[in-house]
């Protein structure tokens, strides 16, 4: 069986809250921002810096709910400082059967973290609509 990897969930530009490079590490979040992304505690995720481009990959952990924290701890803390903005994405493996039902939340912040709002995607292009040709969206 094939797998492909896919993003089922975004942050989209949150800010960096802290940095710890003495915590062992991970990147903790406020509990409500995990939960609209679907980003289950020690999940794997990618994170991208728009400030310097460095792009790293650590675990999730929940923070104080409803904090807004955006902690990156241990050695991504040299590379994400407070102010930085980030986009977080979470991934998933799945099969061709699972694609049809594919629901990637993006969650869209403020410059405090907190949301403004969630738009769902669905896969593209729709298996119904499928036909050969090479249309866009």
């Amino acid at each position: 069986m094939m797998l492909r990897h896919v993003c089922k969930g975004k942050l989209h530009r949150l800010t960096v809250t802290q940095a710890d490079l003495n915590y062992m590490g991970s990147i903790t979040l406020d509990p409500i921002l995990m939960e609209a992304a679907d980003i289950r505690p020690h999940e794997m995720l990618q994170i991208t810096n728009l400030q310097n481009g460095t792009l790293w990959h650590t675990y999730a952990l929940p923070g104080a709910v409803g904090s807004g924290t955006v902690c990156l701890n241990g050695p991504p803390a040299r590379h994400f400082q407070p102010g930085d903005t980030i986009i977080v994405l979470s991934t998933a493996w799945i099969s061709d059967d699972e694609w049809s039902s594919l629901e990637a939340k993006v969650v869209f912040v403020d410059e405090k973290n907190n949301i403004q709002s969630v738009v769902k995607h669905h896969p593209w292009p729709p298996e119904s609509e499928v036909d050969g040709s090479h249309a866009q969206p």
